[in-house]
């Protein structure tokens, strides 16, 4: 049977789970009181139920099982089946900890030790890190030392699961943008041909689409932290294919995959540093935020930004398919500058920093009289 079979069977496999847990879970979330009240930093006007997130992982973690033992022999041995494990285990550990913060609201301090426990069983349980590199004008494949593997990999983990959460503040909207980080991943598998990670994105996002008819505006439920954090973790160990065991694949890959959680991540570190507030205080300036200021509907907003992320994932599929050709470097410096460039005057437009302080487009806009000024003159 053509490996392709199996692949359509688990996504659907748990697509069909999604959507028969997600209302079960519904009624989960209100019986043990795991619900979100509005404030006057959410959206929402009503109490929805949480938890949402126990469903993608149900339908991941079942599709799996029910898939395993149909699996052609070999299928999987062509890949370290510790990043299935450790994906597996790890994310256990972690839609625990989102689900018991969903019911209780656990502090941050709590939170961030789980997650550091999560990332150390994939690290020290099962070997799975990030030990080289492909820099950019630099030599291919740069071995990393272990002592700077095993933290740079622990950060990386903990920093895109926190990257997820902060986006999470529509309906639909870290959901939306899970999928679209996990299709530009399965892309990538498919065309180099990585067969294990073929099959594990596929099944997560079987399992976020399914959920995602529910949670798409108006939402019925949201994914909580139990699925924001479980999302942020499977993205994090997926995309260290693009660092570990994929030699066309550049450094930059992966940022780009997930580029629209870490710029709003990277932008809210430095509004919260220009306005002297404390690096993890909550606020209201992240890209939803300022989207939904402009003017833009729920539903408008969170299609704009399923847009950003279709054409950073765009940009991280073209990235990995060039890396090998003789331009390599040239393109990953152009996409690299293009991308920044587009991103700051982005954030500037819409106020991701400081509404007041648009250092770049008030340049070009000296630029601009100067050039009318000169025309004239002449």
């Amino acid at each position: 049977m053509p490996e392709g079979v199996y692949y359509v069977t688990g996504f659907v496999i748990a697509l069909i789970i999604a959507l028969v847990m997600t209302p079960l879970v519904k009624k989960l979330a209100f019986k043990v009181g795991a619900i979100d009240k509005p404030n006057a930093r959410k959206v929402h006007t009503r109490i929805m139920p949480r938890l949402g997130g126990l469903a993608i992982y149900a339908a991941f973690v079942a599709a799996f099982l029910l898939l395993y033992p149909f699996l052609p022999d070999g299928l999987l041995n062509r890949y370290d089946m510790n990043l299935i494990k450790g994906m597996l285990i790890g994310g256990t550990i972690i839609v625990l900890l989102g689900g018991l913060d969903d019911r209780f609201e656990l502090s941050a301090k709590v939170k961030l030790l789980g997650q550091i426990a999560a990332a150390c069983v994939v690290v020290f349980g099962f070997d799975v890190k990030i030990n080289l590199l492909n820099i950019p004008f630099g030599a291919s494949m740069q071995p990393i030392a272990e002592w700077i593997a095993i933290p740079l990999t622990i950060f990386w983990i903990v920093g895109v699961t926190n990257a997820i959460n902060l986006i999470d503040g529509l309906d639909g909207l870290a959901a939306g943008v899970s999928a679209i980080a996990i299709g530009t991943i399965l892309v990538m598998a498919v065309l180099m041909g990585f067969e294990p990670v073929i099959l594990l994105s596929t099944l997560l996002l079987g399992g976020i689409l399914g959920f995602l008819v529910f949670n798409f505006h108006p939402a019925k439920i949201f994914m909580g932290d139990s699925g924001s954090l479980f999302l942020g973790f499977s993205l994090a160990t997926l995309s260290m294919l693009g660092f570990k065991q994929v030699t066309i694949v550049s450094f930059v890959t992966p940022l780009l995959i997930i580029g629209v959680p870490l710029s709003d991540t990277f932008f809210a570190i430095v509004r919260r540093m220009v306005q002297r507030k404390p690096i993890f205080a909550p606020d209201k300036g992240h890209l939803h935020h300022c989207l939904r200021e402009l003017g833009y509907s729920h539903r408008k907003t969170v299609l704009i930004i399923y847009g950003i992320a279709a054409f950073f994932g765009a940009c991280a599929i073209v990235q990995a398919a060039v890396v090998q050709s003789p331009a390599a470097n040239w393109v990953t410096f152009a996409v690299i500058a293009i991308l920044l460039f587009v991103m700051q005057i982005g954030a500037e437009l819409i106020g991701l920093v400081d509404k007041s302080r648009r250092p770049v487009l008030n340049m070009l806009q000296r630029l601009r009289l100067k050039t009318e000024t000169d025309s004239n003159t002449k």
